[in-house]
C-alpha cells in the first residue's frame, strides 16, 4: 500500500511548512524520514499509534512536531518550522501496523511517494 503524502515545497530558511500523509485503516504507528542527494534515507521523526508518544532525530528537535489527526489514526503531520537549508530533501512518511514506535526505517511496511522540500536562503 502506498501512502498519500503531501505538502513539500519550496520555502525561505526561518519559514514553515506542514506535510501531512494518510495510511491504511489498521494503521499504528507512523513515522517520517528524509533523503538528501546521494543519501541514504533517514530518520526524522515518529509516533506511536495512540499519538500520546513521540520522537525526533537530534537536528530537528524543538522545529519539527510530528502529530496525528485526533480522529483518523492513521493520518499523521509534520510541522517544520525556522527551516534550514539542510533541511533541504525528499520527505518520506512511514507506516507499520504495530503501535509501537520505531526509527528503524526496515521496520515500515508501508511508504509514501516522497514529497520535495526546498529550503532556500
Amino acid at each position: 500500500v502506498q501512502l498519500q503524502a503531501s505538502g513539500g515545497g519550496l520555502v525561505q530558511a526561518g519559514g514553515s511548512l506542514r506535510l501531512s500523509c494518510t495510511g491504511p485503516q489498521d494503521t499504528g504507528s507512523m513515522g517520517w524520514f528524509r533523503q538528501f542527494p546521494g543519501k541514504e534515507r533517514e530518520f526524522v521523526a515518529v509516533i506511536n499509534w495512540s499519538g500520546t508518544n513521540t520522537y525526533y532525530e537530534d537536528s530537528v528537535k524543538g522545529r519539527f512536531t510530528i502529530s496525528k489527526d485526533n480522529a483518523a489514526k492513521n493520518t499523521v503531520y509534520l510541522q517544520m518550522n525556522n527551516l534550514k537549508l539542510e533541511d533541504s530533501a525528499v520527505y518520506y512518511c512511514a507506516a507499520r501496523s504495530s503501535p509501537f514506535m520505531t526509527i528503524i526505517l526496515t521496520d515500515y511496511e508501508h511508504w509514501g511517494q516522497g514529497t520535495l522540500v526546498t529550503v532556500s536562503s
